[in-house]
């Protein structure tokens, strides 16, 4: 299943829209990806982001 995904409008300075852009076609990503693993970075450094869990494959221990 698809993550949900908040929609949020964003205003920032053409030129640094423009930096994004150029960063995201040098990563492949579209400007909206670009954004949002810049955002997901820095939450992750400054402590603020949880890991998930990962999920426990069956051992049949049970």
């Amino acid at each position: 299943m698809a993550r949900q995904r908040k929609q949020y409008l964003l205003r920032i300075p053409q030129e640094l829209y423009d930096i994004y852009e150029a960063w995201a076609a040098d990563e492949f990503r579209s400007v909206n990806a670009q954004f949002e693993a810049v955002l997901m970075d820095g939450a992750r450094r400054a402590g603020r982001l949880r890991r998930r869990p990962r999920p426990q494959a069956d051992r049949g221990d049970s």
